[in-house]
């Protein structure tokens, strides 16, 4: 009996040992290892693959001011077909080596990848050119799926040919092939992949071979072929027959693409219609269902249907489930109220869109441009300009050179001169003042100043006192219940924590919360801080004494003349930016007639005359222009701006002289591209000074001063561009030259 048992025994261990082959095609081996690929080596890939689907897929952030791309991943262009190569014999190019396989590194597609190479070395039953093993092919496609989401096309490649050369009959072959294909158009071999998928389907069209789902997938890649091929009809076409096979995730997104594609082409009705149907589809995915209400609100065909639309929204918002879309619900609220002239409700909305947890940058840049609109409009610009500096800030490096920003960036260049010469204005006025007031009027009007900062800070320090006893009060109890409990947290107690710092203080002074503060040489960092406690304890003493601000009242007339002509200069400058770059005449009006009255230049007083005689001519107040007009024929009757009023056509003689310049500057320019330097600089001497107003004259002065520094030594380039800087300091190239000499220092 013991005997039998030993050989039933040693049949079942000789029979396993045998099953292990891989070389020995029998029906034991090839249900082993199949059994064993498919259970234990590639369930695991599979698993770590999912995962790593998984996190691809929170990762991915989708920009829906943007058309939606058909693939949602991530992809780092910068690492595109990188190769890693495994040191171990036979591993070719790998994710890593055997003693790196547990770095924390490695990601899931890399633990697939590395499972499914197991699979085919150790369990591959390659037989006289036969693969055995029905799972093999399942391995090579894990594979190629796993190195086509870590950017390794082709190899990726390279494991879908095997596939399709080796097992031509496999049940995932139509599988491998539009994998294969989508690897060709991200190694921008759309022509080969378009080849390949529309010989797939016209072999379905024969046998009907593939299942929806596989159809779906492969009308889906073949439209982000064509989509990388720019032919837009052929990607319409795709996109709207892969849609009609199955309703997944995957579907909904080629319908909302579809439906973005419409809107950019201007086909409206059909944008609608697409998000209409998504927006009313309880299946649809929630983004794209939340988005294609939003998108509805772009595509609206009139304001007719603004107000059932804002009910949506508000219905909508009041559902908790969408709180992470509350920013651009508020934005699109707000837009909706906008259109219909609530401009007031319209800048609550946008706040709250600012104000949402769940934001984005790229989002608030148009809830702030929107505001900064609608301030500009309200000649509020210097409200405006803050929120188109929003913008700027708000604005990554992905989006910089984006055709919107860059118009923002041209309008708040206009916007931060205009804040400086306001700010200019304001202060000069504000010193000006106090210098015209005698010392009985300046003491008064600093008493009642220094009594308004003293009522200003008692009401900070109370804030500050209240807020204090407010935590007094919140832990009382705590307080009361640590003289009966001595286990209470030392810090609770607000009585010990007060002796505790006391008793710090007394051992160490005033110590900085900083690395090694138990040092012997922070004495010297106490004396400094110290120090800086009574400066700013003589600083708050100072500014409740009426002797501080006389003090600062400037005497130099030197100074008070710089004063008076740098506020002219501003108000000189802001007549001519609300004339020419706003186009605001009441407010271009308002500061040249201050300026007028308080000019003592005769240089401003015809161009002044002269704007103000057109701004007037341009208002319709015939009476006040007529009055500029003989001002200027009466006192200057031979300036350029007096022939221009007596005889207007001559406007058409200047208009052919500037088209002269244009083409002299273009020649005089194509010189210098070609470093002929000092053909420039006598080309721009030449010029006649009949056209010193022309516009073009700081450019060819910038080009003379770049030349010289071409020809001649680094003192002769600063002045050159010295003169520039100076003369058209208001100028962009006035503004180059200045950072041309910052560099040079």
């Amino acid at each position: 009996m013991k005997r039998t048992h030993q050989i039933v025994s040693l049949t079942i261990v000789f029979s396993v040992l045998l099953s292990c082959s891989t070389k020995k095609d029998s029906v034991i081996n090839r249900n082993f290892h199949a059994l064993t690929t498919k259970y234990n080596v590639l369930f695991n890939g599979q698993q770590a693959y999912e995962k790593g689907l998984k996190n691809i897929r929170e990762k991915h952030e989708d920009n829906f001011w943007k058309r939606l791309e058909i693939e949602p991943i991530t992809f780092d262009k910068r690492s595109i077909g990188e190769l890693k190569f495994n040191s171990s014999p036979g591993g070719g190019f790998n994710s890593s080596n055997e003693e790196e396989k547990d770095n924390t590194s490695a990601t899931p597609f890399d633990r697939a990848e590395e499972k499914a190479t197991k699979a085919i070395q150790k369990h591959s039953m390659n037989i006289r050119g036969y693969e055995k093993n029905r799972q093999i092919d399942d391995a090579y496609l894990l594979l190629g799926k796993a190195r086509y989401h870590t950017q390794r096309f082709i190899p990726a490649v390279e494991a879908f040919n095997y596939i399709i050369a080796n097992y031509p009959k496999a049940n995932l072959i139509y599988n491998t092939k539009v994998w294969r294909a989508k690897s060709n158009i991200r190694l921008e071999n759309e022509k080969l992949a378009i080849e390949s998928l529309n010989l797939l389907i016209e072999l379905d069209k024969n046998e009907k071979n593939l299942t929806n789902l596989q159809r779906q997938e492969t009308y889906t890649a073949l439209a982000m072929a064509y989509e990388k091929t720019d032919t837009i009809q052929k990607v319409i076409n795709n996109l709207a027959t892969s849609i009609t096979f199955v309703k997944n995730h995957q579907s909904s997104r080629n319908a909302f693409i579809l439906g973005q594609i419409y809107a950019e082409l201007g086909r409206k009705d059909s944008a609608r219609a697409i998000f209409k149907k998504l927006a009313s589809t309880r299946r649809t995915p929630e983004k794209y269902r939340i988005h294609a209400n939003i998108e509805l609100v772009k595509n609206m065909k009139s304001d007719s249907s603004s107000v059932g639309l804002i009910e949506r929204f508000e219905k909508l918002i009041r559902n908790s489930d969408n709180r992470k879309y509350l920013n651009e619900l508020y934005y699109q609220i707000g837009v909706l109220e906008e259109g219909r002239d609530s401009i007031n409700k319209a800048k609550e909305y946008y706040l709250q869109s600012l104000e949402s947890k769940k934001n984005t940058n790229y989002q608030k840049t148009y809830a702030y441009e929107r505001l900064g609109n609608i301030y500009f409009k309200e000649q509020e610009y210097l409200l405006a300009g803050v929120f188109y500096d929003s913008v700027l800030q708000a604005t990554t490096e992905e989006f910089e050179t984006e055709k919107r920003i860059r118009r923002i960036r041209r309008k708040n260049k206009g916007l931060v001169k205009l804040r400086n010469y306001e700010e200019t204005v304001k202060n000069s006025d504000s010193i000006l003042k106090l210098v015209a007031m005698n010392t009985s009027e300046r003491e008064t009007y600093f008493k009642a100043y220094i009594e308004k900062l003293k009522e200003e800070d008692e009401i900070k320090r109370q804030r500050f006192l209240n807020t204090q006893n407010f935590g007094s009060q919140s832990g009382g109890n705590a307080n009361n219940s640590f003289i009966g409990n001595q286990g209470k947290w030392y810090f609770y107690n607000t009585q010990s924590k007060g002796f505790g710092r006391v008793n710090f203080q007394k051992n160490w002074g005033n110590r900085k919360l900083e690395d090694n503060w138990r040092w012997s040489d922070k004495t010297t960092v106490n004396s400094q801080a110290e120090d800086e406690d009574e400066k700013e304890t003589t600083e708050a003493s100072n500014k409740y004494e009426i002797k501080t601000y006389l003090e600062a009242i400037p005497k130099d007339e030197v100074v008070i003349e710089q004063l008076k002509k740098d506020r002219n200069d501003a108000l000189y400058k802001l007549g001519l930016i609300y004339k020419e770059q706003f186009k605001n005449p009441d407010l271009a009006i308002h500061n040249l007639e201050r300026l007028s009255e308080l000019n003592t230049d005769e240089k401003l007083k015809l161009p002044i005359n002269y704007h103000l005689y057109q701004l007037y001519d341009k208002t319709g107040e015939k009476l006040k222009a007529g009055q500029k007009r003989n001002t200027i024929l009466r006192n200057y009757p031979n300036s350029k701006y007096a022939q221009i009023i007596k005889e207007p056509n001559t406007k058409i003689i200047a208009e052919e002289k500037v088209n002269e310049l244009h083409k002299k500057y273009r020649y005089v320019y194509s010189l210098y591209k070609h470093f002929e330097y000092e053909e420039v600089v006598n080309q721009v001497n030449s010029l006649s000074p009949a056209i010193d107003n022309s516009e073009l004259i700081p450019k060819f002065a910038l080009l003379k001063a770049l030349s010289i520094g071409k020809l001649e030594n680094k003192e002769a380039y600063r002045k050159a561009l010295e003169f520039v800087a100076f003369n058209y300091a208001d100028k962009i190239e006035g503004e180059k030259a200045k950072e041309i000499i910052e560099l040079l220092k």
